[in-house]
């Protein structure tokens, strides 16, 4: 029986080559798997087709935005995932969603290797193979770009030789990978890290020193999902895309930095996540007014651990798995209503109200009506302290 191999396919360029050069290498046949994570640009059956025509056996394509939205994004805004304090994961929150179908193809078709394009650079190869063996530890990973020196002029040339039906325009100056919850954008004039990006590296995003009026907004949650928006019942895949829309429009979610790849090298991202950046400050918000003060202090640790996970490709990882387990204990009191304003690419926080809060206005209040007795402060202080008291006195001896 034939060999078959389960290819993670964009459409574009380098993974149609993927398909024939697989064939020639390995003597294989090649399904096909596209995974539309809200990336925008063709249309599936368009791919499908073209997958079809470069090679492939078996072409699948799935509308997996919900699936994503729900699965992969939820989990990061209810973690108020940020990766190093600023990025929330847009890359590495779409790598499991897309092994999940390629491990489900290669299982259906009985193949017995997943192939991706990835170079040997970037995270995403880990974010790929670890997931493929969590999921399903007797699939074979290959990388073409990686294993067999596949580079884009040997890549543009076996089109031409083989006459693939795709256009080897000149390739864009920048790595761009995109999805619902955010865009990145690396490589070219971007490497040299004192160069200031340009406005033609965003789409998300308009510019934020651009005058326009500004944009109030009502985020409504309910145990840390979002559900509606300004009184209005959302799904969480809409509740991205319209403040995609609302935020994008007034500048937010632009993020220029240098990163610490899984790999161990640094590399400047710019990235563009205005609904996930919102969403993500609306909940950080809610959870300040809703979660006690212990379990607030250490879920903050627990954040950093989630994000660091997920950004190494560790999705599928026990340690993540209870983690989660965790977060969602904790967003149990999350609801209530958060109202910002968007403009001048800021996300501002302008009101909070929950039937979940522990804030107390009788107790807060410095006017009459206080209810705090202060009296039992000065003894609080003195029993408070009295640990580092002791081995102050021993220590100035």
């Amino acid at each position: 029986m034939t060999e078959r191999v389960v290819l993670a396919y964009s459409g574009g360029l380098d993974t149609s080559v993927c398909i024939g050069w697989i064939a020639e290498e390995t003597g294989a046949e090649v399904i096909a798997v596209a995974v539309d994570v809200g990336q925008g640009g063709e249309d599936l059956d368009v791919i499908r087709k073209r997958a079809l025509a470069c090679g492939a056996v078996e072409a699948e394509v799935a509308d997996a935005k919900d699936e994503f939205a729900d699965e992969y994004c939820l989990p990061a805004i209810k973690a108020n995932a940020l990766y190093m304090d600023r990025y929330p994961l847009v890359s590495a929150l779409s790598r499991p969603t897309i092994v999940k179908h390629l491990v489900a193809a290669a299982k259906k078709h009985g193949a017995t290797t997943v192939a991706h394009g990835c170079t040997g650079k970037g995270n995403d190869q880990v974010r790929f193979e670890a997931g493929i063996s969590s999921l399903a530890p007797d699939l074979k990973c290959i990388a073409p770009v990686r294993d067999y020196a596949m580079t884009r002029d040997k890549a543009i040339a076996f089109c031409e030789e083989k006459d693939l039906p795709i256009a080897t325009t000149k390739k864009s100056p920048y790595s761009i990978d995109q999805n619902v919850f955010g865009r990145a954008v690396e490589t070219g004039f971007l490497e040299d890290i004192w160069n200031a990006p340009i406005e033609d590296v965003y789409e998300y995003t308009e510019n934020p020193a651009t005058q326009r009026e500004a944009d109030e907004v009502v985020i409504t949650f309910k145990e840390g999902v979002p559900v509606a928006i300004d009184g209005k019942p959302v799904t969480v895949l809409q509740a991205i895309q319209q403040l995609n829309e609302r935020a994008g429009g007034q500048g937010i979610g632009r993020i220029d930095m240098v990163e610490d790849r899984l790999v161990g090298i640094k590399s400047r991202e710019v990235y563009e996540a205005p609904g996930a950046i919102a969403l993500i400050t609306a909940h950080q918000e809610l959870e300040s007014v809703t979660v006690e003060r212990e379990l607030a202090r250490y879920k903050r640790q627990v954040e950093q651990r989630w994000g660091e996970l997920v950004y190494d490709g560790l999705w599928f990882s026990p340690l993540k798995r209870a983690l989660d387990g965790f977060i969602n204990e904790a967003n149990q009191q999350v609801s209530g209503d958060i109202r910002m304003t968007l403009h001048g690419g800021r996300a501002v926080v302008t009101g909070r109200k929950s039937d979940r809060s522990l804030y107390d206005f009788n107790l807060a209040t410095y006017d009459t009506g206080d209810t705090f007795d202060q009296s039992l402060s000065k003894g609080f202080i003195e029993l408070f302290g009295m640990s580092s008291k002791i081995a102050a006195k021993r220590d100035l001896a």
